[in-house]
């Protein structure tokens, strides 16, 4: 059987896309082998002061944004989030720690001979450092956009952090990360998390629950052995 697609849209600095990656391990976890995610950023936080300084002006500002934070952290209490977010640690821009994982991903590809998105999502490198940085941001209030944090992350995962430099400093990985947003333009993918499936005709955004995301794929596998089309 061909496997299912699902491309996955997010920002590293998005709370939702945060507390959504428990609901990818949960899809790999059912469907295994079946189903393939390919994932990719969406500049949501590109100026992460300039956002917040402006959508929160008159809700509070940093502190309001924070209040906001943990609120939404107390709905799914599966994830850590430190109660100092954006009060104290205040990264500029979700930028860089993209192009820092769009550098792993063409070092791991490098390293595999260009297989790196044959691998299971969750054994890669890159998926791995994604969640990495979301973890030390939201858990560990560390400034994510700092690259002495992406260093101790690729010394943490065995990753010779010389060459992830060399994709950045040849700006291989910036490419990568412009060709992700022109895909995210394209395809829709205006926030974060947003999840594509059917060739972009199905879009699923926002604080998606996951029986919502399984049953999505669930219809398209029961398209695929009809060879109908989807309806979904």
């Amino acid at each position: 059987m061909v496997p299912v697609q699902l491309s996955y849209y997010s920002d590293i600095l998005c709370i939702w896309a945060y507390a959504a990656q428990r609901r990818l391990e949960a899809l790999v976890e059912k469907f295994g082998a079946d189903l393939a995610i390919d994932a990719h950023f969406c500049p949501v936080f590109p100026d992460a002061w300039g956002k917040i300084e402006t959508n929160w002006k008159d809700r509070g500002g940093f502190e309001g944004f924070n209040r906001h934070i943990n609120e939404v952290a107390r709905k799914f209490p599966h994830i850590e989030v430190h109660e100092r977010l954006w009060l104290e640690t205040r990264p500029r821009s979700s930028a860089s720690a993209h192009l820092f994982v769009k550098a792993v991903e063409l070092v791991e590809a490098d390293a595999t001979g260009g297989e790196a998105e044959q691998l299971p999502y969750l054994d890669r490198l890159s998926t791995r450092a994604s969640w990495e940085l979301r973890h030390a941001f939201f858990a560990s209030a560390k400034d994510i956009s700092d690259w002495r944090i992406h260093e101790e992350i690729a010394d943490r995962l065995g990753i010779d952090y010389s060459s992830v430099d060399r994709k950045i400093r040849s700006s291989e990985a910036l490419a990568q990360l412009a060709a992700d947003d022109q895909m995210s333009r394209k395809n829709g993918a205006e926030g974060s998390p947003t999840f594509l499936l059917n060739e972009g005709r199905q879009r699923l955004f926002g604080n998606v629950g996951y029986r919502l995301l399984e049953a999505n794929v669930h219809e398209l596998f029961h398209n695929t052995a009809t060879n109908e089309a989807s309806w979904c």
